[in-house]
């Protein structure tokens, strides 16, 4: 299983997902252009020592990404999604694709993904922070799927 960040934004975010894929056994890719310099230390102040237990491939756009990861599915988190995470049926091949913090994904990769899921949260707010959204996502694909580490 793999997490995809499209274009992130915030160094920080990147880092703690970095954690999270080191602590679960999930690579992470990136999706170019970030907002902010790789060699930021904000993300390897995030991730700290845990950067160097995760696989991290960084793309050079979204044409890039698919080719190397095909023939996975792709499974898109969005609130623009009708279907919960926890009815869709995850894979243990799947790629867990999150859009950047600021704007999501255009409809162009939206498009391209295989499924559209969305986690359910209360409606008086619009979205989770990236690293929470990518914990809870991983998490519950990984329980589904049996292959929680440890």
């Amino acid at each position: 299983m793999r997490i995809a960040l499209f274009e992130p934004e915030i160094a920080g975010n990147v880092g703690a997902v970095l954690r999270l894929g080191a602590c679960m056994g999930a690579a992470v890719d990136l999706i170019e252009p970030m907002g902010f310099e790789w060699d930021d230390r904000r993300v390897r102040r995030t991730a700290m020592d845990y950067i160097d237990h995760v696989t991290v491939t960084r793309h050079a756009g979204f044409e890039a990404f698919t080719a190397a990861i095909a023939p996975r599915r792709l499974v898109l988190f969005t609130t623009k999604s009708s279907s919960s995470i926890y009815d869709f049926a995850f894979g243990p091949d799947d790629v867990l694709l999150f859009g950047k913090e600021s704007a999501g994904v255009p409809a162009a990769v939206a498009d391209a993904c295989d499924a559209r899921v969305r986690i359910p949260m209360r409606p008086q707010v619009r979205s989770m922070n990236l690293a929470s959204s990518a914990a809870l996502a991983l998490g519950e694909a990984m329980r589904q799927t049996g292959i929680l580490p440890g």
